[in-house]
C-alpha cells in the first residue's frame, strides 16, 4: 500500500506513528496507562472521533485510537483499489501486534464495529473483550439468500457517492449522516465532527464499493471473548436489529442501550458511554 501522511501533521505532538509488518504507517493517539483499550472508528471518521473517550478513560486504561488507512491524516498516493474492510482488519491486527498490545479491550463503532467483530473472529488471541457500538453491516438470517442492505439504502448511498464525486460535499455528507443517525443530525453536529467528516469525505465512495460482510449465527458463534453490545435508543432500526441478533448469537454477550442517543452515542452521551466501557473492560 502506498500511503503518505499529510506533512502538516508530522509536527503534531498529539499523534504517534507505528509502521506495521505490511509497511503501512498507522497514525494513532494515545493517552494513559493500564490495560490497553483500542478504539476503532467508523465511516467518515478517524482517531479524532474518540476525543471524548481518550482523556476521561485514560485515568484507568491505556487508550489508543488509530486512524485506518485512507482516513485522515493519511493521503493516498495513486492506489485506488486497496480500500477494504478486510485490509482494515488485517492492518489493525498488525497494529496491535506491532505495539505488543494484545490481548486488548477492542471497541468498534459502526463500520468500525464490523472491523472489530472480524478481528475478534480471525485473531481471538488479540482480543480480551469486545465492545460493538451500533455495529454496521447486513444480517444473514436466511442462509438460502445472500444478505445485503435494503435497496433504498443502497440507492441513497449511490446518490451520496455521485454528489461527493461532483463536489457537492456538504450536501452529500448531510444526506449520508442523517441517514445513519436522525434527520437534522448533520446540521446539529459540532464543528469538530463536521471538519473530520469533510476531511474523510473521499472515503465514502470507496466504502460503498466494498460492502461490509454479513453477520450470521455461524460467524457470531466464533466470538469467544466477553462482548458488550451498545445501541442508541434513537439509532436507526438497522443498527438495533444487528444488536438484537448479535445478543442472541454471541455466547458471552451482554447488551445495553444509551438512552436518548442515536448513532453517535459516544459523542452525544460521552459520560454514559464511558461508564459502560469502564464497567465492562474494568470488570
Amino acid at each position: 500500500m502506498n500511503m503518505r501522511i499529510e506533512p502538516s501533521i508530522l509536527a503534531s505532538a498529539e499523534l504517534n506513528f507505528a509502521t506495521v509488518g505490511s509497511g503501512i504507517c498507522v497514525p494513532y493517539a494515545e493517552r494513559g496507562d493500564g490495560e490497553p483499550v483500542v478504539f476503532v472508528h467508523g465511516s467518515l471518521c478517524d482517531y479524532r472521533y474518540w476525543d471524548a473517550q481518550l482523556a476521561p478513560l485514560s485515568a484507568q486504561f491505556r487508550c489508543i485510537a488509530p486512524s485506518l488507512s485512507h482516513y485522515w491524516p493519511a493521503v493516498e498516493a495513486g492506489i485506488q483499489d486497496d480500500f477494504s474492510w478486510q485490509n482494515h482488519v488485517d492492518e489493525l491486527a498488525e497494529f496491535i501486534e506491532s505495539l505488543d498490545l494484545g490481548p486488548v479491550h477492542l471497541v468498534g463503532h459502526s463500520r468500525g464495529g464490523a472491523v472489530a467483530f472480524n478481528i475478534a473472529r480471525e485473531h481471538p488471541d488479540l482480543v480480551k473483550t469486545l465492545t460493538l457500538a451500533d455495529p454496521g453491516g447486513p444480517l444473514q438470517k436466511d442462509l438460502a439468500r445472500e444478505a445485503s442492505l435494503p435497496a433504498a439504502t443502497i440507492a441513497l448511498r449511490e446518490r451520496v457517492a455521485r454528489m461527493i464525486g461532483d463536489g457537492e460535499i456538504d450536501a452529500g455528507l448531510e444526506l449520508f449522516v442523517d441517514s445513519v443517525s436522525i434527520a437534522g443530525a448533520w446540521k446539529k453536529s459540532g464543528v469538530g465532527f463536521r471538519r473530520m467528516a469533510i476531511d474523510n469525505a473521499s472515503t465514502l465512495p470507496k466504502q460503498f464499493r466494498d460492502p461490509l460482510p454479513a453477520y450470521s449465527r455461524e460467524k457470531a458463534a466464533q466470538i469467544q471473548c466477553p462482548t458488550l453490545l451498545i445501541d442508541g435508543q434513537r439509532s436507526p432500526r438497522m443498527y438495533r436489529d444487528n444488536v438484537d441478533s448479535l445478543e442472541a448469537w454471541i455466547g458471552r454477550a451482554q447488551r445495553t442501550t444509551v438512552e436518548g442517543a442515536s448513532h453517535g452515542m459516544n459523542v452525544a452521551r460521552p459520560a454514559a458511554f464511558n461508564r459502560l466501557i469502564q464497567s465492562f473492560a474494568g470488570a
